[in-house]
């Protein structure tokens, strides 16, 4: 079981670097921000899938923070861009 465990967190590692191209690519600011919250959840699950396989629950507190600040980062772009201060 650990190795699907591992598997999932390198396939989501391997999401993120090509989010990370759209990233620098995105034809408009939109595309970006929506890459960089992809990243953000691609990564708390990265790191959900890597506590599962070391088996260390203390990774779990560090997934669940990156989801909840990735979730108030796409409310603050949202009205940011809102307002259109961009």
């Amino acid at each position: 079981m650990k190795d699907v465990f591992i598997s999932v967190c390198i396939a989501q590692l391997v999401i993120v670097g090509l989010l990370l191209i759209r990233l620098a690519r995105g034809p408009s600011i939109t595309d970006r921000i929506v890459a960089l919250n992809t990243i953000s959840a691609e990564s708390a699950l990265a790191v959900l899938f890597f506590s599962a396989y070391a088996g260390r629950t203390v990774y779990l507190d560090a997934a669940l923070w990156l989801a909840s600040f990735s979730y108030l980062g796409a409310i603050f772009w949202a009205r940011y861009l809102e307002r259109g201060l961009l």
